[in-house]
């Protein structure tokens, strides 16, 4: 039973918990000393329940037993500002972790990750992918993976730029362009969405004028027909 209900309550928890970590960590960066530790443990609170969030819906004993654990990490760690230096290593490691994602379907005998999506919305729609397609969408697949990678070396530099708390000034070092921890965060939770979002809406662009017979209308259109995919396609993808 818990499984039939899967699709639905953890797609709508899992955006609410994307929306709620930037905003969280935006909160940590600007509050006081005194409270900046206990607003980092409850961004990373939700990070860790965005990570865990199937098995804790499927009720299985051992992401509640990860749960229990990490969280009385968090409260040992509310009190020290090492929780706040631990957000300074989401936005280096998922964007890594996504490019791996990206990258590893680019091997031998591999589909391209963005040429699934693509096939996959050909076939809703009946419509064949022409073979120039199938080229675009193995370079853009490489592409995104590429500026993924971009986007983690960005945020390591800002890591150790951060004064105080950041990966340097910790270790007694003064950075060359040193920022501070709002500036950090303006970087790190508004401009990566900006600079990945800039990039797809570009491709986007290019890829409408290159490949004017599609199954899209508008990029509003693209996006419905990617949702109505459903999410065992999206799980399966990154699988």
């Amino acid at each position: 039973m818990a499984s039939a209900a899967l699709p639905d309550a953890p797609v709508s928890l899992r955006l609410g918990l994307v929306v709620a970590y930037p905003l969280l960590c935006h909160v940590a960066s600007v509050a006081a000393p005194a409270t900046a530790g206990l607003w980092s443990a409850l961004t990373l609170a939700s990070l860790l329940l965005w990570c865990l969030l199937d098995g804790l819906w499927q009720r299985r004993l051992s992401a509640w037993l990860w749960l229990l654990a990490s969280v009385a990490g968090l409260v040992l760690l509310a009190g020290s500002a090492w929780a706040w230096m631990l957000l300074l290593a989401p936005p280096v490691v998922f964007p890594l972790w996504v490019a791996w994602l990206f990258a590893r379907t680019l091997a031998a005998r591999r589909t391209p990750l963005i040429a699934r999506i693509v096939d996959a919305v050909h076939a809703r729609a009946g419509m064949p992918v022409e073979p120039a397609l199938q080229g675009y969408v193995r370079r853009l697949t490489a592409a995104w993976a590429l500026v993924l990678v971009l986007l983690a070396a960005i945020n390591l530099v800002l890591a150790l730029s951060v004064v105080p708390g950041g990966l340097l000034s910790g270790l007694g070092l003064q950075p060359w362009w040193p920022v501070s921890a709002v500036q950090w965060s303006w970087l790190a939770n508004v401009a990566n969405w900006g600079l990945l979002g800039g990039f797809g809406l570009l491709e986007y662009a290019w890829r409408s004028w290159r490949f004017p017979v599609r199954p899209d209308r508008n990029l509003w259109h693209f996006a419905r027909l990617m949702a109505g995919l459903g999410p065992a396609f999206w799980r399966d993808l990154l699988r």
